[in-house]
């Protein structure tokens, strides 16, 4: 009883949110607690092969998957509010009632018998009592939904093949292509610097800075630029100054005379004298 209403509240709760949140991402994970939490019950209940399962496979095998296939590729997609069949939202209200009412009238005419209890349930394991209802009582729906797994597999990927219609190009043929962009288009010749790279922060969401000082937007994930986590380079430019005042830095980067430390208090005629005059000392 403790496990059931310490658990069912945040089940509830977290299958709520499934509906109301914007991002599929976060669908996925509120629907990852409802999962966990299931497990945990069916591990209170005395049946440990449905709480490994449910843990192993539909947990972390199955929805761990659509987790990560929504954060690499469905992350900046967004969804057509057109309809295109005129009516549909109608007919799917009206269908969605009738199916409600036939859950309603199905159940309120269902009868159970007597129950055993878990004890007589498991008597002799709960694998091999669990396996004998399966096969047995419940096998043609177990083979028909093994069945519609097995099509819904193979429909998915003959729906994602897509033939090659042409040779996969070489490390020639693109250097190639990127020759002739650069004269036809006046494109990059070669390859941008890596986020971070000549900017005043090493993070991936900090653009790279082209030679002539502006940012090179190709060198950051499109994914971040879709959350709007990119990160400019003048925006840092306060930090910079805050942190050069700190270390007695002038704006040209060099030491100044109001720093702390006896290294930030030399003067500029001192770091301009040549190595050769300042003595033996490294």
């Amino acid at each position: 009883m403790i496990a059931f209403w310490t658990l069912a509240p945040i089940m509830v709760v977290a299958a709520l949110g499934i509906l109301v949140v914007r991002k599929a991402v976060h669908a996925a994970l509120l629907l990852a607690v409802v999962m966990i939490s299931l497990a945990i019950l069916y591990a209170d209940l005395d049946a440990p092969f449905l709480f490994a399962v449910q843990i192993i496979v539909y947990t972390g095998a199955i929805l761990m998957l659509f987790l990560f296939v929504l954060m690499l590729v469905g992350v900046d997609a967004s969804d057509s509010v057109v309809e295109t069949i005129r009516g549909q939202r109608v007919l799917a209200t009206v269908g969605g009632l009738l199916l409600g009412l036939i859950l309603v009238v199905g159940l309120s005419q269902l009868t159970l018998g007597t129950a055993t209890g878990l004890d007589s349930a498991n008597e002799g394991g709960n694998i091999p009592a669990l396996a004998n209802i399966v096969f047995s009582r419940y096998v043609f729906a177990f083979e028909a939904t093994s069945a519609l797994l097995i099509t819904a597999a193979v429909g998915a990927m003959v729906l994602a093949h897509r033939e090659r219609l042409t040779p996969k190009p070489g490390q020639a043929d693109l250097a190639a292509k990127r020759v002739r962009d650069f004269g036809d288009k006046g494109a990059h010749l070669g390859p941008l610097p890596a986020p971070g790279v000549y900017a005043r922060h090493n993070a991936v969401d900090t653009p790279a800075l082209l030679p002539d000082g502006t940012a090179a937007e190709s060198s950051v994930s499109r994914v971040l630029a879709a959350r709007g986590t990119v990160r400019s380079a003048p925006a840092l430019a306060d930090d910079i100054e805050d942190l050069k005042r700190q270390l007695g830095v002038d704006t040209e980067g060099r030491p100044g005379t109001t720093g702390k430390s006896g290294a930030a208090a030399s003067t500029t005629e001192d770091v301009e004298q040549p190595p050769s005059t300042k003595g033996t000392g490294a």
